[in-house]
């Protein structure tokens, strides 16, 4: 089946067997290793002479034919170099040689630490990594979720008209006092503490919607375009920075310019204007029907989430730090999120990618278990079934997921989706009214 965490890292094809080292396990809690490695003097010795038998074959210095230097000069050229290589040779080998000797199945690349190399010493340096986690779903059953009500209702319907008609409203400037609803103009600028008033900067604001205090929206609703208004507006207890709760500031407002939106009539004209709907009702049947579908995939989410938690809940399991980040990673791709904000997102955004990695592994562990992982000819169907409804010819929408890379894509939808049934079969799903 697919894998949406990392499979184990495999070692580097080319490490010596002839090496051996020490390696000593130092820490073994949950899915962290931190080993320790010590390399003999005479270990170091040969994967330091292999490197200098390296640089001496294909080193061009002047006055010797390429291949010819000795090898005491090639030493100290290349001293650094060698020694560089000689380090990464044996942190390989070592690497190869704790992977066989503890049976490690590492999901990243390891770190390696605390590494001493002194001329005439052993090599030491710890190599801290971490393996996959052993995970059992034992327990799957004996769960009760609700399932949300997924009637629409005649008042839902004439609010999502309602909206519909907002998001097609003409903007017509109005001189009177702004309302809320109305788009305003301003400028605005407060003064704090006896200081001089600063310049006013200008915003555009909707009235009613919170993009400003409650008290500059009442200012703003005294004046007429053209007119500034002054007076003490207190900023509210809840206000993000704490350290201007509460606070009393003369603050002036200049009303620029407002605009009042004016909504279309709700007639067969309008309807006809959205689309393929000849009537009004006919328009509301597709509006019922959109919504009656958009509720049901809702409702079906919301099952699915509620038993996933019960799930998590009842099979606690550590996951690794590596997948997490991995999560993480791509979240930070996906918004492109800046370096410098980096910090932050990842301190409001880790919860998220935690319980993703874990949906992920139970989903993956069950569908393992059970075999319920999308086979080849789950994923056809499922192609099929996407072409009928868009009308395209099977062999061609295949065609196009294949060649946008959205096959895997489709193949972990389909097992969540088999996942999931599997385990709505086997608890209780309580539909509410």
């Amino acid at each position: 089946m697919r894998r949406r965490v990392p499979a184990a890292i495999p070692f580097l094809p080319d490490s010596d067997p002839t090496m051996s080292f020490e390696i000593a396990v130092k820490k073994a809690e949950g899915v962290e290793r931190l080993l320790g490695v010590t390399v003999s003097v005479e270990t170091v010795k040969a994967a330091e002479e292999k490197a200098v038998k390296r640089y001496a074959s294909a080193a061009r210095m002047p006055g010797f034919r390429p291949g010819k230097a000795p090898l005491h000069l090639i030493k100290k050229t290349y001293a650094a170099q060698i020694r560089e290589e000689a380090m990464e040779s044996l942190v390989q080998d070592a690497w190869k040689q704790a992977l066989d000797q503890e049976k490690l199945e590492p999901i990243a690349q390891p770190h390696v630490h605390d590494l001493k190399f002194e001329d005439g010493e052993p090599v030491t340096f710890d190599i801290h990594l971490e393996v996959r986690p052993e995970i059992a779903i034992e327990t799957t059953t004996g769960f009760t979720v609700s399932r949300p009500a997924t009637a629409v209702t005649d008042t839902m319907v004439e609010e999502q008209l309602e909206t519909l008609r907002e998001q097609r409203a003409a903007l017509e400037p109005v001189e009177d006092k702004p309302q809320p609803g109305d788009q305003v103009r301003v400028r605005i600028a407060s003064q704090e503490d006896g200081a001089e008033m600063p310049e006013q900067r200008e915003y555009p604001l909707e009235l009613g919607k919170g993009q400003a205090i409650p008290g500059i929206e009442e200012l703003i609703m005294e004046a007429t375009p053209g007119q500034t208004v002054e007076r003490a507006v207190r900023w509210p207890d809840d206000f993000p920075d704490e350290a201007q709760r509460n606070k009393s500031k003369v603050t002036r407002v200049t009303l620029l310019e407002v605009k009042r939106k004016t909504l279309p009539v709700l007639d067969d004209a309008f309807a006809r204007e959205l689309g393929d709907f000849d009537t009004v009702s006919v328009l509301k049947d597709a509006v019922r029907k959109d919504m009656g579908e958009h509720m049901l995939r809702e409702a079906d989410a919301a099952v699915r989430e509620q038993l996933l938690d019960q799930v998590i809940a009842a099979n606690p399991f550590e996951i690794p730090n590596a997948w997490v980040k991995q999560v993480m990673g791509a979240y930070m791709q996906m918004y492109q999120v800046p370096d410098n904000m980096q910090e932050r997102f990842t301190g409001e955004f880790r919860p998220m990618a935690e319980r993703q990695v874990r949906r992920d592994v139970v989903i993956d562990t069950i569908a393992d278990k059970e075999g319920l992982a999308a086979s080849t000819s789950d994923v056809d169907d499922k192609v099929a079934e996407m072409a009928a409804k868009t009308g395209v010819e099977t062999g061609q929408l295949y065609v196009r997921l294949e060649k946008e890379g959205r096959l895997k894509e489709l193949e972990r939808t389909v097992t969540d989706e088999k996942v999931f049934n599997w385990l709505i079969a086997r608890n209780t799903v309580n539909q509410v009214a």
